[in-house]
């Protein structure tokens, strides 16, 4: 679903102005009392997005995506790279031009469609699964309901599928209808267990409940496209080139390995 920008030297030129211009920040920053990690938190995070679209820019809301193809597209998504899943998506959708016509095909049909994605016989048995669910609880495959019911509704009717965990939940909520759920993938939660925003030992559920309540939720889209382009080309986990990240002055990880 996202495009990372590549690392240029105009983007590098704009981390070394950024660094300059923050250092006294972070050296304030660091003189903060070490209890009040919620205080310092809160604070870095304005800077931490002030950066991040410096240099990758405000990426433009999406419009008009169908939230099944959302919610399928995310499923598919996990436990492989998004070249993989954006081509086994592709496929389905090419074999099913419809999701009432997957939902009545057999799995072993789904599963040939979708075999390009990794998994493809256990995620073929949920996207069956799904779907059938779906039509069962609501007598059609429309979410669009999901857009006005009560946000805490909306979660907990997409978190009762099975294989359907938070970080998906809050992409088909985000992307399909921009309510306000913030999405974390392995990027972001490895961004922000070395900016020191999420403990080092945090569940999936808990990183999305701290993040949810440190990030503006008029930026929650831009900061989760904007974290992934970092993740994928600076901030890895392997290699980290920490000398072009733009949050290099507010990362633990970076000021504890010097």
């Amino acid at each position: 679903m996202t495009e990372c920008l590549p690392i240029t030297n105009e983007i590098t030129r704009s981390v070394v102005e950024l660094r300059d211009h923050n250092r006294d920040d972070r050296y304030l920053m660091m003189k903060r009392d070490p209890a009040n990690e919620t205080a310092k938190s809160t604070e870095s995070i304005s800077y931490i997005i002030q950066n991040l679209r410096a240099v990758y820019g405000e990426p433009p809301l999406p419009q008009g995506l169908v939230p099944l193809d959302v919610l399928i597209e995310t499923i598919l998504s996990q436990s492989t790279t998004n070249a993989n899943s954006g081509r086994a998506f592709a496929s389905l959708k090419r074999r099913f031009p419809t999701w009432e016509l997957a939902r009545r095909a057999r799995v072993s049909s789904i599963e040939a469609a979708i075999k390009s994605g990794g998994l493809a016989r256990q995620k073929s048995v949920r996207i069956k699964q799904l779907l059938n669910e779906i039509h069962q609880r609501r007598g059609s495959l429309d979410l669009s309901f999901l857009k006005a019911a009560p946000l805490e509704e909306a979660k907990h009717f997409l978190a009762s599928f099975k294989g359907v965990g938070p970080k998906t939940v809050a992409c088909t909520l985000l992307f399909a209808f921009n309510r306000p759920v913030f999405p974390i993938d392995i990027h972001i939660f490895r961004i922000a267990r070395r900016l020191g925003l999420i403990p080092e030992r945090c569940s999936d559920e808990e990183a999305h409940r701290l993040m949810d309540k440190l990030i503006p939720r008029k930026r929650y889209y831009e900061v989760h496209i904007n974290l992934i382009r970092l993740g994928r080309k600076t901030c890895r986990p392997r290699d980290p080139q920490c000398e072009q990240c733009c949050l290099v002055e507010y990362c633990e990880f970076y000021q504890n390995s010097e």
